[in-house]
């Protein structure tokens, strides 16, 4: 029985399947994004999107989807699904599917009259092109497959729709087409591993709908191009593959090609493989060779504070130590072209201030992995320019005070990760002394007076461990009051009392101002008021401006953004807070917290988990359907619950 196997009876109830995405990328910023009914609902869905950087930094959607039909004695049986205005479906073919497995590669068994055919696609690394074989496994008589491709050339921000520009050339290429419909889009071509007659048969098909557009206040419908469709007769047990990409490629390779990269594929048969998969499809390497993570599919960009936070659990947990390296490598580059004043490189945000002190605690885990000495030698001059950065106040928007705390200004601009905002304003104003910057300097100087007095450098580690008890005092005095929890953030007079869930990086991290006590109680008010099953909420129920549920239109999104909605990231550094505290007394509690997470496999984008979740039952995940510090985090609470139950 395969982990990810859905059977006819939830895939014909489109209540139930219409919610279930599939996401496969190429490692190279390309992704294949649909439903498993191949029913697109987001304006971002698309058998082939691709980055087209001659127009702008989006990606864009090649092809749409491919519409496959059935063809024997002359009746036709389309197994394509599309969503029209006045919410109807057409042609549904949704009602043929026998089952879905999602083990290696997506594989849909499609079941009409004595016909019985077998889908399975793939994404090609590091090239962008998309890959389907089709198997007649059973016919009874002869058999005719048509397909007919729908095409968009836009970016996944914005709709095409029917036009008098778009071109309808096309030029004949080995055993298919390539066509592009707009200047400055790079050619498609759509090939087929048999020979097979393309007839020309341009039509627009108009007012295709996308849910998930309407859902969230956006615009929802555009018109798709055919510019006609492809035919050829197949045999019971015979193989057709089709290839959609932005260059040709010698159609007597594809059915091999397409076995080796099912052979490169893991397998996605249990929780802990699927994140796995999920990690692997961060990964972002450049034609440079250069190595990133992106922070989540299907809109975010590779930026600098989601990256440090991932990339430990993404790389260090999973014993991908060298691709840790290699993200660090860029990313080491790139803040040191910001810390020259040199323009943004593929990093977005490179310049919020809690970015160094971020990239100081991923550079830690990996001393914890690779050992100290190793640590020491890669990135032992980083951790020191960062810090001597931080002390010489040369951060436009982080300075050390006198008493030894940083401080930030953010009441005109969001600077931490909680930085929705409304009207150009951020909806959570956090500004001056703010409590997980300051939990993370605090570590950070603690570490970096470590690896000084590893390199024999005793002079920087008396002087660091100075500041860090002057921090550390000042912390306490700051932050902590009566009730046992933190403030969230300490701007001159004004205190904020909101339970917000940045206090538990004072507990989770290494090195902690608190004491024992202090964390216990700490920790205590998390799980009371923020622990759900998908991960702290961003704001206590008993808070004021509660909001947990997100949906509806971009501004009332961006209001329960960060005030009370669940984060699985959170959840991870809380976890280790509890472990760190409570060792393997909490074990069998923090499995039971995985479960929660398990859940979501089958749900939303399978194998993978959801940007974030309602903060009130039953926790619908919402946001992007993958997003990179949530998988890593996780990954990481999974190698902790190995490490306590086997060392401690």
């Amino acid at each position: 029985m395969s982990y990810l196997r859905f059977e006819k009876a939830l895939m014909t109830n489109l209540e139930e399947s219409l919610p279930k995405e599939l996401l496969r990328t190429n490692r190279s910023g390309a992704y294949s994004c649909s439903t498993i009914v191949d029913c697109n609902i987001r304006k971002y869905h698309g058998l082939l999107v691709v980055p087209v950087p001659e127009l702008d930094d989006e990606n864009h959607v090649l092809l749409s989807s491919l519409d496959v039909t059935v063809v024997q004695h002359g009746a036709e049986f389309n197994l394509g699904l599309h969503k029209y205005q006045g919410n109807n479906y057409s042609p549904k073919g949704h009602k043929y599917i026998r089952e879905f497995d999602c083990d290696k590669v997506p594989t849909t068994i499609y079941r009409v009259g004595g016909v019985i055919l077998k889908k399975e696609f793939l994404f090609q690394n590091y090239e962008d092109r998309l890959l389907i074989r089709y198997t007649l496994e059973d016919a009874h008589s002869a058999t005719t497959l048509r397909f007919r491709p729908f095409l968009a050339f836009r970016s996944v921000r914005q709709f095409t729709h029917e036009n008098s520009t778009a071109s309808r050339v096309y030029h004949e290429v080995d055993n298919g087409i390539r066509t592009c419909m707009y200047a400055g889009y790079p050619d498609l071509y759509m090939q087929f591993s048999k020979k097979n007659d393309f007839i020309f048969q341009p039509d627009w098909y108009r007012g295709v709908e996308y849910p998930k557009e309407q859902e969230r206040g956006y615009a929802s419908n555009e018109d798709l191009y055919v510019p006609g469709y492809f035919e050829m007769k197949i045999k019971k047990g015979e193989s057709i593959v089709f290839a959609a990409s932005t260059s040709e490629i010698k159609t007597s390779k594809l059915k091999a090609l397409f076995d080796e990269e099912v052979s490169l594929r893991a397998p996605r048969d249990n929780f802990f493989h699927c994140l796995v998969n999920a990690a692997h499809q961060f990964h972002y390497r450049t034609k440079k060779d250069e190595r990133y993570i992106l922070a989540g599919y299907p809109w975010f960009k590779c930026r600098a504070r989601d990256t440090f936070i991932a990339l430990p659990g993404l790389t260090l947990s999973i014993e991908e130590q060298d691709y840790f390296e290699l993200v660090m490598q860029s990313a080491e580059k790139e803040y040191r072209d910001f810390m020259a004043g040199k323009p943004q490189g593929k990093i977005y945000e490179i310049e919020k201030p809690d970015v160094p002190l971020w990239a100081i605690w991923a550079i830690q885990q990996y001393a914890k992995e690779a050992g100290k000495d190793a640590c020491l030698r890669k990135y032992g001059k980083f951790v020191q320019d960062l810090i001597d950065y931080i002390l010489g106040q040369k951060h436009p928007n982080l300075t050390v005070e006198e008493n030894g705390l940083v401080r930030s200004e953010g009441r005109d601009v969001a600077v931490t990760w909680m930085n929705s905002t409304a009207n150009g304003r951020p909806v959570v104003p956090r500004s001056g002394f703010i409590v997980e910057f300051n939990a993370l300097w605090y570590n950070a100087l603690k570490f970096a007076a470590s690896l000084a007095a590893d390199a024999h450098d005793s002079k920087r580690a008396e002087d660091l461990e100075k500041r860090a008890e002057l921090a550390k005092a000042s912390f306490i005095d700051t932050f902590l009051n009566e009730y046992g929890y933190l403030f969230d953030y300490v701007d001159g007079n004004i205190m904020d009392w909101s339970v917000r869930p940045n206090m538990i990086f004072a507990v989770a991290l290494d090195y902690s101002p608190l004491n024992k006590e202090q964390k216990k109680s700490v920790l205590d008010i998390c799980t009371r008021e923020l622990l759900t099953p998908k991960g702290l909420r961003s704001l206590s129920p008993k808070s004021g401006g509660y909001n947990p549920i997100y949906v509806g239109p971009q501004t009332q999104r961006d209001y329960a953004y960060h005030q009370g909605t669940a984060w699985p990231w959170l959840g991870g550094f809380y976890m280790e807070a509890c472990l760190k505290l409570y060792k393997r007394t909490r074990l069998s509690f923090i499995e039971r917290q995985m479960v929660g997470y398990e859940d979501e496999m089958s749900y939303h984008a399978l194998g993978t988990i959801s940007e974030l979740f309602d903060g009130n039952p039953p926790f619908h995940g919402r946001g992007a359907t993958s997003f990179a510090m949530n998988v890593g985090e996780i990954l990481r609470t999974l190698e902790l619950l190995e490490k306590y139950q086997y060392q401690f």
